[in-house]
């Protein structure tokens, strides 16, 4: 999940995707090159990994806990608040996310909601693999989730808000889902104009 949706969680009014675009301060060179570099670890749109179902996790190993780390820093240089391994072609069921900056990295593997809440909210969401996207999402506001952390260990989150979204954001990668398939019909043609016109401005710029 893009940083996108927690500038707006923050701010509530929001401008629109073109005014956002264009006002979003400038990264520096360096921070700028460190996101290029991490996006290229990133399945795109259209990539059939992306509408896969991943697998449940059986081996708690230090690769488990290698691969959790290199998520972590790719999510992090990538000016991401959260990332599933399917978006790194990597067909098992973990994720991780990181909300609030000076938090620590958050790991969830084998990941289950055994509970949602009745409330439901409709936010713009965008993704590390959509890039240029923002749609409004609809979700429950509260989660209960079941899962297991690095080393196998049982763990229970009770999610809220931002937090919450994340982790269901993430959850949909795990089985296949994006945000394009729990939008509208409107917003998903707008959602594929726009990554289109960013397709076509790469290549000019690579001509």
């Amino acid at each position: 999940m893009s940083e996108d949706q927690h500038d707006q969680q923050e701010q509530p009014e929001q401008p629109d995707q073109e005014t956002a675009e264009r006002e979003r301060p400038a990264l520096d060179p360096e921070r700028a090159a460190r996101r290029a570099a991490a996006l290229r670890h990133v399945r795109q749109f259209g990539d059939p990994v992306l509408k896969t179902r991943a697998l449940p996790v059986d081996r708690f190993d230090d690769a488990l806990r290698e691969e959790i780390a290199r998520m972590g820093v790719i999510m992090e240089d990538s000016i991401g608040i959260g990332l599933a391994a399917t978006q790194l072609g990597n067909l098992q069921r973990v994720l991780v996310y990181r909300v609030e900056q000076d938090s620590p990295l958050n790991a969830l593997v084998n990941p289950v909601i055994e509970w949602k809440g009745d409330e439901e909210e409709t936010m713009e969401e965008g993704c590390l693999s959509l890039p240029r996207v923002l749609v409004d999402v609809e979700r429950p506001v509260h989660v209960r989730v079941r899962a297991q952390d690095e080393n196998g260990d049982p763990i229970v989150v009770e999610a809220s808000g931002l937090e919450a979204r994340v982790i269901q954001h993430e959850l949909d990668h795990l089985d296949g889902v994006l945000i394009l398939d729990r939008t509208s019909r409107d917003q998903r043609k707008q959602a594929m104009r726009a990554m289109r016109e960013a397709e076509a401005e790469k290549d000019e710029r690579a001509a």
